[in-house]
Parts: structure tokens; C-alpha cells; sequence
């Protein structure tokens, strides 16, 4: 009904803006939830191909520079530009650190540091991403692997997601044949750790 004025006005583009916002929400909550019942399921479409991690990475980082900006965080790639290869669906790789890495920066304090680091082990390549938050009880660990399960702390309680990102990395890890692992103290942040198969 234009009751603040003519269309146009800067309050009308911002009602644009927190609709247009929570349509991307709901979307990524949807898309979230295809994936789940499509990995659950065992109907993925992942094709593993060599893939290098530098390339994924920037990838993501790309994707997530508003985040990422907005906290302040800064992003500590250990050995920037001579990460190891690895054999791995595209998409899903991307998944995978885009999930791991915005959970690290959500968590992260203002002006806090996210740690990525990935080498060689046998049979395999482990990348590493830890933060500086407020880690969580180990015995709330497993809970945050199940879809929809959050844990009972302040940390995970404070945050707008559904608990759809840790299960998916490590349904998709699984999928590519690796696995993802998470290890956290009170205090200590959380640190995630995958391994997927070397290039």
C-alpha cells in the first residue's frame, strides 16, 4: 500500500532485503534437506575425480568473504599454495570445506582465527580446519553427527542452523571414501578433521 511513500523508498529496499535474505535461508535449509535424504538414501550422483585442494579452497573462501569479513576472522591456510591433491567428487569437496569452514567462522570469536592445514598420510590426505570458539563437551560430539541434532550447549543453541551441516561433510566423506572426525575441548574450539583419498 505504499504507506511509507512512493515505491522506492530505502525502507522498501529494505523489506526486499530481509525477504530476499530469508528466501536464501529457507533455500539452503531445503537443499540441505535433499541432501541429507539423498545421501541417507545412497542416491548420489558424486563422480571422484584428482582434484586440488588449492583450487577447492579458494573456491570456498571466495564464497564466503562476506562471512568471514563481517566477523573479522582471519583465515590461516598453512602451506598456501602447495596443498597436497586429492580424489574427490567437486562438488561434494567443496561441500565439505564450505560447511566445515563457515561452522569454524560462526563459531570463531570477533577477530578470532581459523586454522586450515591438510598433508599426506598413508593412504590418504588429512586437512585439518580448527577455531578459536568456545569448543563444546566431547560427550556432546557424536550428537552433532546426527541430522537435526544440536548440542545442548550455549555454542550450538546460539546459532540459526538446523544441524544439517556436520551430518552432510560426514555422510559425503563417507560417500567419497574418507571420513570426517571432530575433537573439542571447553574452551579449546573444535577442531574437524577429514580424510579423503590422495590424488
Amino acid at each position: 500500500k505504499e504507506l511509507c511513500g512512493p515505491l522506492g523508498s530505502p525502507q522498501y529496499r529494505e523489506y526486499a532485503e530481509h525477504v530476499r535474505l530469508s528466501g536464501l535461508k529457507l533455500l539452503r535449509l531445503v537443499n540441505q534437506v535433499l541432501e541429507i535424504a539423498r545421501l541417507e538414501g545412497h542416491v548420489t550422483d558424486l563422480d571422484p575425480t584428482p582434484e586440488l585442494l588449492d583450487h577447492a579452497v579458494d573456491d570456498v573462501l571466495d564464497s564466503l568473504r562476506d562471512e568471514i569479513s563481517s566477523k573479522g576472522v582471519r583465515i590461516n591456510v598453512q602451506d598456501e599454495g602447495r596443498l597436497p591433491g586429492v580424489v574427490a567428487d567437486p562438488r561434494g569437496l567443496r561441500t565439505v570445506l564450505t560447511n566445515l569452514l563457515q561452522n569454524a567462522v560462526t563459531f570463531s570469536p570477533e577477530g578470532g582465527e581459523v586454522r586450515l592445514s591438510a598433508r599426506r598420510i598413508p593412504g590418504g590426505v588429512r586437512i585439518q580446519i580448527e577455531d578459536d570458539g568456545e569448543g563444546i563437551d566431547p560427550a556432546e560430539l557424536p550428537r552433532l553427527m546426527r541430522p537435526f541434532e544440536q548440542g545442548q550447549n550455549a555454542l550450538t543453541r546460539s546459532t540459526e542452523g538446523a544441524g544439517l551441516g556436520l551430518p552432510i561433510v560426514f555422510l559425503l566423506c563417507q560417500a567419497m571414501g574418507g571420513g570426517l572426525r571432530l575433537a573439542s575441548e571447553p574452551g579449546q574450539g573444535l577442531k574437524a578433521e577429514v580424510v579423503l583419498p590422495a590424488a
